[in-house]
């Protein structure tokens, strides 16, 4: 699936006001982290596909942060800006077993600090990964490195991790963004930083995981209807999931 026209727009604050979700209870626990039964099939619209890991205590599971109004917030800025064809208000919970992931080119992990998987879900993630799928993570706590690095270690026991500088192309693919100081930080101490894993461990070949580390750029999409967040860095945080969702769409 490729999408290479863009409707590029002047502002985007409007759009970010006006964006509305209707609210729906997080889906948390051991039970809720396989794929959801209410996913969209494939049908040649984009869908944001979030990822689920399993999780064992009571309160909501972490992978579900910011679910459903900040991918629903999202999806209404990218189709307002772009000629991307979306479900809009539909979005799927998926698990890194589940072989339908390979009909979607893009998916999305929040919170890696309490993933895990198993044996077949590595395999079945790698597959995808290699086959074309693009991976991206968000809300990052530093304090969650240890365990990212773990799993992806054993997706891609040979891969590296490479800090990207605000010229590689992902920055560029929708808005320009030419400095990370414009990040927007919601708590988190510090810069935000930006690693991703490329084939071959080669900058200069296709990216399969892209990673928002000490950073949540989530929370602005999911409050950007409310006033709770400004207007100008709500807007940053959409420019910079935009280009990271058409990268992983148009590469």
């Amino acid at each position: 699936m490729r999408f290479t026209h863009f409707a590029r727009p002047v502002v985007i604050s409007l759009l970010v006001l006006a964006a509305a979700a209707t609210t729906l209870a997080q889906r948390g626990g051991y039970q809720a982290y396989l794929s959801y039964s209410g996913n969209q099939r494939y049908d040649g619209k984009f869908v944001f596909v979030r990822m689920s890991y399993p999780y064992f205590r009571n309160n909501a599971a972490p992978w579900s942060h910011d679910y459903p109004n900040g991918e629903w917030n999202f999806l209404k800025i990218l189709t307002a800006i772009s000629n991307v064809s979306a479900h809009v208000n539909e979005s799927n919970i998926m698990a890194f077993g589940d072989p339908e992931i390979f009909k979607f080119p893009v998916i999305y992990l929040c919170e890696p600090g309490f993933w895990s998987m198993s044996d077949a879900e590595v395999v079945n993630l790698r597959t995808y990964l290699q086959k074309g799928g693009f991976l991206i993570v968000d809300d990052f706590p530093y304090q969650h490195w240890g365990n990212f690095d773990v799993q992806m270690s054993r997706v891609f026991p040979e891969g590296k991790f490479i800090d990207l500088e605000p010229k590689h192309p992902i920055f560029h693919s929708f808005f320009e963004i030419n400095s990370f100081d414009i990040i927007p930080q919601y708590y988190m101490q510090g810069r935000p930083i930006f690693r991703a894993i490329f084939e071959d461990n080669n900058p200069e070949k296709r990216m399969l995981v892209m990673v928002n580390y000490n950073t949540d750029i989530s929370e602005y999409w999911e409050f950007s209807q409310t006033w709770r967040m400004p207007v100008a860095e709500t807007n940053e945080a959409f420019k910079l999931g935009i280009n990271e969702f058409i990268y992983g769409i148009t590469h």
